[in-house]
């Protein structure tokens, strides 16, 4: 741990290794196209049927897949080869897509269309995400793994950032239908590149020769899962950001995003659309720009007590942003959130993927992943289908102030861990 931590900063370090830029630049396009999707498609729900407790759903059905199923795809990636796991998730990726196109030009999308096409999207990001975690280590050696997570993110942000444009975009000049016809064929750099993308060899054993073996059976679902935590209960780094990623995906999670049209009608007194757009980019580019300026200058190393500190910020900054009534107020609160949430977000990963025994590796990332992206769908209840009831501002400022007490409940666990490293020394 110690070699993998106390390297000289480089700034945007995993960027020297040409097939990471190759991993980078497909991730922001295969992002990209996933939030074209959601653009296009939440407008077109949001047109048509006019439903917050809709939007919940599709957080709900997007995320399920994510806590049922990561456990598998983390298994099975450490075990199988990631990249046929990842250019299946983009498959899918564009059959839904397509599907999208076909329902919205034909005119014949119904509710249940939509709750289909969602949960599908969702099961493609399953396949995608633990195992693309676990390709970074193929890519970088492990002491910058720490920059590859974090580029890794702001790859993921990118997309984020220029999706509301591309989508919104699309929209105009080709109509949603043929837009995200458009859109599938964004998916193909990262299915392409894939073929011939880097796996095993002298990476993996490098980073094989990293970590203790540590024995363990193999994790294949939700109950071997929770066995998993059970083999890696004396790192409580593990446990203390896995069950920070997972209280901030309960909570609040992505649901907020969901309901951005809302947010933009409330908010901007003018054209929904133009407000949509300038919401939904000041999250992500306050994510962005913040990845940018933590690689460049190396700040914020991968610490168990910052990362809740950023968590507890992150709460506060989306509960300014629900109350905000003045929209610049609003867009600048949102701008700090995207920071704070890439912050904490790539810190707590880095701390977990930095600490698994490799054997252990795959088993780990999957009940990650299952934490931070499979208990989102409880945000489209606490803030969608809540939202229904009393609004959806005071759903989510009472998701964020939920969340900031659970985070704060978690601060005397560092400290037993602190007192328990302090002991061993």
């Amino acid at each position: 741990m110690a070699q993998a931590t106390a390297t000289p900063h480089v700034s945007f370090a995993a960027l020297q290794h040409r097939s990471y830029r190759f991993y980078f630049m497909g991730t922001a396009t295969a992002m990209l196209a996933d939030n074209v999707e959601h653009v296009i498609s939440y407008w077109v729900m949001f047109q048509k049927f006019h439903s917050p407790a809709l939007a919940g759903f599709a957080v709900i059905s997007h995320w399920v897949p994510y806590l049922l199923f990561s456990g598998y795809s983390g298994a099975l990636a450490g075990r199988l080869d990631p990249r046929r796991m990842i250019q299946l998730g983009m498959l899918l990726f564009m059959v839904v897509s397509l599907s999208w196109g076909v329902l919205i030009l034909s005119g014949t999308l119904k509710t249940w269309h939509a709750a289909v096409l969602l949960t599908l999207h969702g099961f493609a990001g399953v396949l995608w995400t633990p195992p693309a975690q676990l390709l970074i280590y193929d890519l970088v050696p492990l002491e910058q793994l720490q920059s590859a997570i974090r580029l890794g993110a702001s790859a993921r942000y990118v997309g984020t950032l220029l999706g509301p444009a591309v989508g919104s975009a699309l929209m105009l000049v080709l109509t949603p239908a043929r837009g995200i016809f458009v859109n599938a064929l964004i998916y193909l750099p990262m299915l392409l590149w894939l073929w011939r993308a880097p796996y095993g060899g002298a990476a993996r054993a490098r980073a094989t020769q990293a970590r203790p073996v540590v024995g363990g059976p193999a994790v294949r679902g939700l109950g071997e899962a929770l066995d998993t935590l059970r083999h890696i209960r004396d790192s409580r780094i593990i446990l203390l950001m896995t069950l920070l990623a997972g209280a901030a995906s309960f909570f609040v999670g992505t649901a907020y995003q969901a309901q951005m049209p809302g947010f933009a009608v409330d908010l901007g007194h003018g054209n929904p659309g133009v407000f949509y757009f300038a919401l939904a980019a000041a999250d992500a580019g306050g994510a962005l720009f913040g990845a940018a300026v933590l690689e460049s200058r190396g700040l914020l190393q991968p610490r168990a007590g910052r990362a809740l500190a950023l968590a507890m910020l992150w709460c506060c900054a989306l509960a300014l942003f629900a109350l905000a009534r003045n929209y610049l107020l609003a867009l600048a609160a949102l701008f700090c959130a995207g920071f704070l949430e890439l912050s904490f977000g790539a810190m707590a990963q880095a701390l977990v993927q930095l600490h698994a025994p490799v054997p252990l590796r795959g088993r780990i990332i999957g009940v990650f992943t299952m934490s931070s992206l499979g208990l989102r769908f409880f945000s489209g209840v606490t803030v969608g289908l809540l939202g229904g009831l009393v609004g959806i501002h005071a759903s989510l400022a009472l998701a964020a102030a939920g969340l900031f007490v659970t985070v704060a409940l978690l601060l005397p666990g560092l400290s037993n861990s602190r007192a328990r490293t302090a002991a061993g020394h």
